[in-house]
């Protein structure tokens, strides 16, 4: 489909996004289209040259480090010459002097309370409420209906299981002794509880027993002799525990306990960028129309399931009485956060004057900012008056320095009072982790939140020193010493900067949400690594990974860990390449097959179906979550592997079609699947995924999104 324009001042706007701005985003909002409209082009004016200055940077960089690799090759790198290198190109910023981040006005969801952040595509509209809606969740729900507890055969059957029932509340009443310790009493062995004189009391027939700590009873609903809930509070994130006789999961409680929900996916990223593919203005409206009824708080939708209509919608806030005897309320929703992205892409929604595409980054801020405004009037998202914008794939200082400018302008447009818009910076690019302070510093007046992206920072790291030589495998990464000392950077910086208490500082997804049992065994390592909010693909992962903010106080680590020696720029700057590897054949072609297979399995669904983020079975059939990051590191590594001669081109392309192959039986339960092994050649998935191997080393930062782009709006025009 063809985009249809109209004019606006010097733009051409298509059609359907014009309409949405003028009679959608701006309504009650005391801004006139016209004036949105000619601030916008005012800054688009302004901005979108030195937007494509900033991108030219970044080739000019990459082609200056290309050709000194290419120079030294053979020789082993001097790290102090490598850096007098890159420090002389204006790769490597001079560090300023220390300083405290500024940010003022954020919600204490950002502040206060370490918890998990789900991270949602924004373009599904049933998605962003249920992640909008995981701010609450039924630990019993999640601990059953997940591999955290052994399956038996009447599990797996779908009957309920007794004796699975049994070991819930036996893990539930556990993590209540960890973290609510009565004193004297165990929570297995209570038959009731009760409220008296402001403080929660645990019965065991006749015999009371009290809190080892009282201030973490916080209030309770019902009447205060036989609550219908207790409200309790443990490192600031609360639990309700569920009394009903009536409920199903009580007739094997000798307490009558049904349920304990947990306040769990604390804050949302809603997505623009990597977990969607928004291409054209059909599906930025999408995506943008999601956002705006989310500010609005009206974001409904309907489904079916099971022969059954249901309809989904944001939850209200909670009500309880508290320990005072006063009515309160608890937030019944996640701190919705909005990922804009980065400045690399253009998008066909609007043409400048030059008939240029309108830079997408800038496209996003104006009108995501503007769908909060009606959330600025009504404070049910932000109750500071804040929008929250996660900012990705920025290169170093100047980039996040432009990316305060883009706000400056929107605040103006918008009559929004100066750093309204908070900033959150995604460190997943080499030259910002290696200039991290600086790009702190740059935004200290909006920062709110800094996080690492592993994959992205490998596709990163293979692109930048793709001269270098070959790298290592992709599963040796994780224990590289870069890899190390970017995570520790990371939280080293955020915590010199002030970040404790001030900000987020977080870590990365948990990639397979089938697999909980091994999430809660290692993601709370994110949290023993100074991370007070880590990702999570689900509300049951959200549900459970919460348990890890209850057992580890994040706040007290930050200070132990303020005292630890600071990661070394010498170990960030070592490539990760193989010293004169000796793999085999058969080793070599398994570490293809793997990439080949996952790279496929995502592709296939991106261009042909619009599918951003899913989760895709690995070679194995173990779903992973897949988007762009995971891709642009896999077509890196591959392309890597050519152009050092580990591999041929022909090699590659025998690995791919065998792969389709598979990835198509993986696929073929989906009635929307268009096999690619039937005809490889005029397969545009199939395509698509070689070009982004066979071209990955011309990629604009390894970047997947040109080439994605370009094809998914050719399959468009096709249908």
């Amino acid at each position: 489909m063809q985009e249809e324009y109209i004019k606006i001042n010097s733009l051409k706007v298509s059609k359907g996004l014009s309409e949405f701005v003028n009679n959608e985003l701006l309504k009650n909002t005391q801004i006139p289209a016209e004036n949105f409209w000619l601030g916008f082009e005012k800054t688009l004016n302004e901005l979108a040259p030195k937007n494509k200055e900033l991108i030219k940077i970044r080739k000019n960089l990459q082609d200056k480090i290309d050709e000194w690799h290419t120079k030294n090759k053979g020789r082993e790198i001097n790290l102090d010459e490598y850096k007098k290198f890159l420090i002389e190109i204006g790769y490597l910023k001079k560090e300023g002097p220390d300083f405290k981040i500024e940010t003022e006005n954020v919600d204490e969801e950002i502040t206060g309370i370490a918890g998990p952040q789900l991270v949602v595509p924004i373009m599904n509209a049933r998605y962003a409420l249920n992640a909008a809606n995981a701010r609450w969740m039924s630990l019993y729900d999640s601990l059953y209906g997940t591999d955290v507890i052994e399956q038996s055969e009447d599990s797996v059957s779908g009957r309920y299981d007794p004796l699975r029932g049994e070991m819930v509340i036996k893990y539930a009443r556990n993590f209540l002794d960890d973290n609510f310790p009565l004193k004297g009493l165990s929570w297995q062995k209570i038959t009731g509880f009760a409220v008296k004189e402001g403080k929660l009391k645990a019965l065991k027939g006749a015999d009371i027993f009290n809190l080892v700590d009282d201030n973490k009873f916080i209030g309770h609903r019902g009447e205060s002799d036989n609550p219908i809930a207790i409200i309790l509070k443990n490192n600031n994130l609360h639990i309700e525990i569920l009394k009903d006789s009536r409920a199903f999961a009580a007739q094997q409680d000798h307490a009558g306990i049904s349920d304990i929900i947990l306040e769990s996916a604390v804050s949302t990223i809603c997505d623009n960028e990597d977990s969607v593919a928004a291409v054209d203005s059909q599906d930025k409206v999408v995506c943008y129309r999601n956002w705006l009824g989310l500010m609005r708080g009206d974001l409904k939708t309907e489904f079916e399931k099971e022969g059954k209509l249901f309809e989904r919608k944001l939850n209200p806030n909670r009500s309880y009485i508290s320990k005072d005897g006063k009515g309160l309320k608890l937030h019944g929703r996640s701190l919705l956060l909005i990922r804009n992205v980065g400045h690399l892409m253009t998008n066909p929604s609007i043409l400048l004057s030059d008939g240029s595409e309108v830079p997408e980054g800038i496209m996003d801020a104006f009108i995501t900012t503007a769908a909060a405004l009606h959330d600025l009037q009504k404070k049910n998202n932000s109750r500071t008056g804040s929008v929250y914008i996660v900012k990705p794939k920025m290169h170093g200082p100047d980039e996040t320095a432009f990316t305060d400018l883009i706000f400056t302008k929107v605040e103006e447009v918008l009559g929004l009072k100066k750093n309204t818009c908070k900033i959150g910076i995604m460190d997943e690019e080499r030259r910002t982790s290696a200039n991290l302070k600086e790009c702190i510093r740059s935004l200290k007046q909006r920062v709110f939140f800094i996080n690492t992206g592993f994959l992205d920072r490998t596709g990163d790291e293979m692109h930048t020193s793709m001269e270098a030589g070959p790298m290592i495998k992709k599963g040796d990464m994780k224990s590289s010493k870069w890899i190390t000392a970017y995570e520790n950077n990371n939280v080293d910086i955020g915590l010199q900067c002030g970040f404790s208490g001030k900000a987020q500082i977080g870590k990365g997804m948990w990639a397979m949400p089938d697999k909980m049992n091994d999430m809660m065994e290692q993601k709370a390592g994110h949290l023993e690594a100074g991370a007070n909010c880590a990702w999570v693909p689900s509300p049951t992962a959200a549900a459970l990974h919460s348990l890890h903010y209850h057992r580890i106080n994040i706040f007290d680590k930050h200070k132990k860990l303020l005292e630890r020696n600071k990661a070394k720029l010498d170990d960030l700057l070592t490539i990760p390449t193989a010293n004169k590897p000796n793999w085999s054949v058969e080793d070599i072609n398994n570490e293809i097959c793997n990439s080949a297979q996952t790279l496929l399995g995502y592709v296939v669904r991106w261009v042909d179906q619009g599918i951003g983020c899913s989760k895709v079975p690995d070679i194995n059939n173990v779903g992973l979550m897949e988007d762009r990051a995971t891709l642009r590191i896999s077509s890196q590594h591959i392309a890597n592997w050519i152009h050092h001669g580990i591999t041929t081109k022909i090699q590659v392309t025998n690995i791919m079609k065998d792969m389709a192959k598979i990835v198509d039986e993986q696929n073929q339960d989906d009635p929307k699947y268009i096999k690619m092994s039937d005809n490889y050649e005029n397969s545009l998935a199939f395509q698509t995924a070689c070009d982004l191997v066979f071209k990955g080393k011309d990629q604009p930062s390894g970047y997947t999104e040109p080439l994605l782009h370009l094809n998914r709006l050719k399959k468009k025009r096709v249908n």
